[in-house]
C-alpha cells in the first residue's frame, strides 16, 4: 500500500506516544491513539485493529497469536516501541506474513546507564541513605560505620550477554576501573582485544564475579536462565543486576537466595510480572533495589524511540527509507 496523502495507511497507537512521533505519523497516515497509560484489554485492542494496516505497540501489549489471527485483513506491520519484542508472537506474525519491527541501539547507553546507577545504589547504600536523612533516622552525623557499603573499583563484573548494551556496561566497568568478564552465545574476539574484557564460561562467571549485570534477550534459552542451582553457584556477598527481562530471573528462587543470604543482593529493573504484586515476597527483601522499568526512561531517548517507531510505519509503506525488521 503506498502511503501518499489520497491513500492513508490507518495506524492504531496502543498508548500515548511522545513527540515527535504523533506528528510524523499524521502527517502520511490516519492515526488513532489510545491517550490512556494503561495497557488496553485484549478485546478493546482486537476491536481496534480489526480495520488498520499498522499497529505501534508497547512493552505490556501481549500481541499473542491470537490477536495477530483475529486482527483484520489489511494489518502488514507491528511497530514495536522498544528494543525487545518478545511481546510479540513473532512466528504468528510471519505466517501471515506481517512484518516487526522494533526500536534497536537508541536505548543502549540509556540504558547501560541506568544499570550503573543500581550498581552504586546497591554497593553504597544510596537509596538507603536517602531514606536515612528523609525518615529522621540519622543520628550522630559522620559515624565510622553508618551504612558500610562496597567499593566498586577493583572488583569483577560479569556480563551476562555481550550485545549492545552488555558491551557498553562493560566499558563503563573498565572506566570505572573494574575486571569485566563475560559469557555471551557468541565470544566477542575484537572487543576483547579492544576493551580488554575476558571471556568465561557461564559457571565460571557464576563464581569469580562480584557483580553480574545480564543483558540477554527472552527466549526459551534464558528463560529462568538465573535459577536456584545458578544463585547457589554465585559468591554469598555477589550482587544480581537486571536490566533485561525479569522472566530471565526465576523470583521465587531469587527471593530464597537473598533471604538466606546466598548471595549479597539484587538490583532490578524488571520483574516476571509487571506491575510487581503488592505481596510480591521480594518487596520485603532488605538487601536489594526495585525499579519500575525504567531503563530507558529518559525524555531523550523516549524521543528518539517515538521518531524511529514512527519512521518505521512512514518508511514500510513509501518504500523510502530503512526500516529494522526483527523478522
Amino acid at each position: 500500500m503506498s502511503c501518499s496523502m489520497s491513500n492513508k495507511p490507518a495506524v492504531y497507537v496502543t498508548r500515548q506516544l511522545p513527540a515527535p512521533g504523533p506528528s510524523i505519523l499524521s502527517t502520511y497516515c490516519h492515526v488513532t491513539m489510545n491517550r490512556s497509560v494503561k495497557p488496553i484489554s485484549k478485546a478493546e485492542l482486537l476491536n481496534n485493529i480489526s480495520e488498520v494496516d499498522s499497529i505501534i505497540c508497547m512493552i505490556g501489549d501481549n500481541i499473542d497469536s491470537e490477536v495477530i489471527t483475529l486482527a483484520g485483513k489489511r494489518l502488514k506491520l507491528i511497530s514495536c516501541y522498544s528494543a525487545g519484542y518478545d511481546h510479540v508472537d513473532i512466528e504468528a506474525a510471519k505466517k501471515k506474513n506481517i512484518v516487526v519491527t522494533n526500536t534497536p541501539d537508541i536505548l543502549s547507553n540509556t540504558t547501560a546507564d541506568l544499570t550503573f546507577a543500581l550498581i552504586f545504589a546497591i554497593s553504597r547504600n544510596v537509596v538507603k541513605g536517602d531514606d536515612c536523612v528523609r525518615s529522621g533516622n540519622w543520628k550522630f552525623g559522620w559515624t565510622p560505620d553508618l551504612l558500610l557499603g562496597h567499593d566498586v573499583h577493583g572488583k569483577v563484573l560479569g556480563i551476562v550477554g555481550l550485545g549492545e548494551i552488555g558491551t557498553k556496561v562493560g566499558k563503563r566497568g573498565k572506566a570505572f576501573n573494574m575486571n569485566v568478564t563475560y559469557y555471551s552465545r557468541v565470544r566477542k574476539y575484537q572487543l576483547e582485544s579492544e576493551f580488554g574484557f575476558r571471556y568465561v564460561e557461564f559457571d565460571e562467571l557464576l563464581r569469580e564475579s562480584d557483580i553480574i549485570s545480564i543483558h540477554v534477550d527472552l527466549n526459551k534459552d534464558t528463560m529462568h536462565m538465573f535459577s536456584l542451582n545458578e544463585l547457589k553457584k554465585m559468591k554469598n556477598s555477589a550482587i544480581l543486576i537486571n536490566t533485561s527481562r525479569g522472566r530471565v530471573v526465576n523470583e521465587k528462587d531469587l527471593t530464597h537466595a537473598l533471604t538466606n543470604r546466598l548471595i549479597g543482593g539484587a538490583a532490578l529493573d524488571v520483574f516476571e510480572e509487571e506491575p510487581i504484586s503488592k505481596s510480591n515476597p521480594l518487596l520485603k527483601t532488605s538487601n536489594t533495589v526495585l525499579l519500575p522499568h525504567l531503563g530507558s526512561a529518559t525524555h531523550e531517548t523516549r524521543q528518539r524511540m517515538a521518531e524511529m517507531a514512527a519512521n518505521n510505519v512512514i518508511n514500510f509503506f513509501r518504500k523510502t527509507g530503512p526500516i529494522h525488521r526483527v523478522n
